[in-house]
């Protein structure tokens, strides 16, 4: 299974995020639900790099896959922070819903930390 963690802080702004796990919905190669999690999460990522200015991944396993992870700093400009938060909520929206239609596959959990 996908486990997507999203932390935000109390003000409810994406702090990090984090995927772990494997769908196992399919072949190797044929998997559907962890090619759309894969495109959906890598696409953010580069969006985030390129319309944001900054590289948010910190983490990701290439060798095994399975494992993406990224912190988003707290020194980005205001339009930066806009942008990155704009995408980092779609991001948390599309695998929710991939989730919910895919749910013995993939969970999508937030937690809110307090300041």
């Amino acid at each position: 299974m996908i486990k997507a963690v999203f932390s935000r802080d109390p003000a409810g702004a994406f702090q990090q995020f984090k995927l772990t796990g494997h769908a196992d919905s399919g072949d190797y190669g044929h998997d559907i639900v962890c090619a759309a999690v894969s495109a959906v999460t890598i696409g953010i990522a580069n969006s985030i790099e390129v319309m944001a200015g900054f590289d948010p991944v910190t983490f990701a396993d290439e060798v095994n896959g399975g494992h993406i992870e990224a912190s988003i700093p707290t020194t980005l400009t205001a339009e930066a922070q806009r942008t990155t938060q704009t995408l980092l909520e779609s991001l948390y929206l599309t695998l929710s819903e991939i989730a919910q239609d895919h749910h013995d596959y993939v969970h999508v959990v937030t937690h809110t930390h307090k300041a």
